[in-house]
């Protein structure tokens, strides 16, 4: 049984981060292909859309992008394995990624960094098992194997509606939105881009509380504006409200040691400048901040064929409609995938206890509801769109859907139908 009063602590990293930099620059990548795609009317054809597989490194003004991939022109100047890629075009993306992020500095700089592009052709083989048989066919296979969690809980419902996601990684999160708001807007104006935040909550009768420990690492100017010389206790000083405005009423340590920044005493050289970024480095961040199990693959540079992201995505779905529904108040889903194959190895449903229905008659509903083969992922998540970047940075779970597509798997709209199933 799960212990009901305790402590937990999740992280998060901010878009400034050099691993989250790397991320996300893979996912515009990813985000320019479909939007052409959808520009020429092929983003729902399992034939001809994109697939990718994009990793980027980042390190002191150089940028790598590597991987394999297929697309129309004018990324790809001709089609299929003996692809060549539009090196000016991604290089393009990529120094715009940066510069948004806000990276001007001596050691990384969107403009001063050096890109190298190596994207090639994706292997035949691997196009051979993925592709539908034929247009418009359920049958488009796994792009690799693997399994998949997704997770959904009520504890933090009652400080954040509809997020259905753990306290520790979804406060850490918001602290660091909060501070990336304030520095765009200038009022924060001697931060700088990187920055990790570290949630300890307490939790009485399984339910969070209060932190018990806060801890805010972020990069800053060397000086103020009057000309001094940053210390820990100043920068502490500067964020304090900001960081506290992102907690509810008083989640706040009580005690003034409780709340950490820059423990190291400076943090100026930061970024890509002070530490190498790689993609799907962050995997735990990206999810559920250990609360719940992860499969292993990463998300970003990966079109939604990869099942590493969309079955990912759709176990979320189902395990958020399934709590949202109110026949458990916790729900863990796994699903399994054999590269190539379109059905799924296994589905497991497991409530921890909290269920109020059968679990193996839960999971076989669920796979009636929403088929869990890539193409009916695809396209009922209207996954062939531009959405990519946005989640690359401040988790992909616990945002609002937004309206242009993004994050429909956060939506709720089947808990209605697994609530009818039972009764």
């Amino acid at each position: 049984m799960p212990r009901k009063s305790h402590l937990f602590t999740s992280e998060s990293v901010s878009e400034g981060h050099p691993d989250k930099v790397s991320d996300q620059i893979s996912d515009a990548i990813l985000d320019a292909f479909i939007e052409n795609d959808v520009k020429l009317g092929i983003a729902d054809e399992s034939l001809v859309n994109t697939r990718l597989g994009c990793e980027t490194l980042t390190t002191t003004n150089k940028i790598v992008i590597a991987g394999e991939g297929r697309g129309q022109a004018p990324f790809f100047k001709n089609y299929g394995s003996k692809a060549v890629v539009n090196r000016e075009l991604i290089t393009e993306i990529a120094r715009e990624v940066v510069k948004d992020i806000g990276y001007d500095q001596d050691g990384f700089s969107y403009h001063g960094a050096d890109v190298e592009v190596l994207l090639h052709g994706q292997s035949p083989d691997i196009a051979m098992g993925v592709d539908a048989k034929k247009k418009g066919a359920e049958q488009e296979g796994a792009g690799d194997q693997g399994m998949m969690f997704g997770f959904a809980c009520t504890e933090s419902e009652v400080y954040e509606k509809n997020s259905f996601m753990p306290a520790p990684i979804y406060f850490a999160h918001k602290i660091l939105k909060v501070l990336s708001d304030q520095r765009r807007s200038k009022k924060l104006f001697d931060l700088q881009p990187d920055s990790k935040s570290q949630v300890t909550v307490k939790y009485v009768d399984g339910k969070p509380v209060g932190c018990t420990k806060v801890v805010v690492s972020t990069q800053h100017n060397a000086t103020s504006r009057n000309g001094k010389k940053y210390t820990p206790s100043m920068v502490k000083d500067l964020i304090g409200d900001a960081v506290a405005s992102a907690l509810p009423k008083g989640w706040m340590p009580a005690r003034e040691s409780d709340f950490l920044v820059n423990p190291t005493g400076n943090f100026v050289v930061g970024g890509p400048d002070g530490d190498c970024g790689l993609t799907g480095r962050k995997i735990i961040v990206d999810t559920y901040g250990g609360y719940a199990p992860h499969g292993g693959g990463a998300f970003s540079g990966k079109d939604p064929t990869k099942v590493d992201r969309s079955a990912a995505y759709a176990a979320r779905y189902l395990a958020k409609n399934v709590v949202a529904s109110g026949v458990a108040e916790r729900c863990t889903i796994q699903v399994a995938y054999a590269i190539g194959v379109a059905d799924p190895m296994s589905l497991l449903v497991d409530t921890h206890g909290t269920g109020k229905v059968d679990e193996a008659r839960l999971e076989k509903i669920l796979a009636e509801l929403f088929p869990l083969r890539p193409t009916n992922i695809r396209r009922t998540l209207k996954l062939n769109r531009p959405i990519y970047r946005r989640t690359a940075a401040y988790g992909h779970f616990g945002r609002a859907p937004e309206k242009d597509g993004g994050f429909s798997w956060e939506k709720t709209d089947l808990a209605d139908q697994i609530r009818r199933a039972f009764k």
